[in-house]
């Protein structure tokens, strides 16, 4: 992916505390970030996460009204958002242990804030990917679409002109040219006069 194309990603940090908010917010690349909301508990950011999408979800554990867990595997569930689960380091091994067959990457705290910057860098480098990835697949569907309207309209015009395929396929790219369309917008316009 090139280094200067710039995708903007949306973060939900849910935590009850004001400390760890102001820790993620200073290791989120001004740039990289369109909206950074903020929840104090698990409930608050489940009607957050119906409403709208969110690329990185930052779980700071434990939550007021539960543990971390089932947010954060509700998230893995019901999105494509990238989740970080930072928990006390007393229950880092059992969390890790139930968590990170689902995606959900895990810290320990107390942290460095420089672990918790790489964590966001390498979740972020994963969106990135992703986006990456479905401009890919949006691409190849919409190139699939073109050629499937264009052999439709070869189809007629060998059904309905008695055109051979070579015929039908210049005649497409004449009009295409003649017009200066697409092929696809010129296989429309043929298909629409016949």
């Amino acid at each position: 992916m090139p280094k200067d194309e710039l995708i903007q990603h949306s973060v939900l940090i849910i935590s009850a505390s004001e400390h760890f908010d102001a820790i993620v917010k200073r290791s989120l690349p001004k740039r990289s970030y369109l909206s950074v909301e903020i929840r104090q508990s698990a409930s608050l950011a489940r009607r957050c996460i119906l409403e709208r999408y969110y690329d990185l979800v930052i779980i700071n554990a434990p939550l007021p009204d539960e543990n971390g867990l089932e947010i954060s595997l509700d998230v893995i569930d019901n999105s494509n958002a990238s989740v970080l689960l930072v928990v006390p380091k007393e229950i880092y091994d059992d969390m890790t242990e139930k968590v990170t067959d689902y995606g959900v990457l895990v810290l320990p705290k107390p942290f460095h804030w420089g672990r918790i910057d790489k964590a966001i860098r390498f979740l972020t480098a994963i969106q990135n990917k992703r986006h990456h990835f479905e401009k890919k697949v949006r691409d190849m569907q919409d190139k699939m679409d073109d050629l499937r309207t264009i052999d439709k309209a070869k189809f007629m015009l060998i059904e309905k002109k008695q055109m051979t395929e070579d015929q039908a396929h210049r005649l497409i790219g004449k009009t295409a040219m003649d017009h200066g369309i697409s092929r696809k917008k010129a296989a429309i316009k043929i298909m629409d006069d016949l």
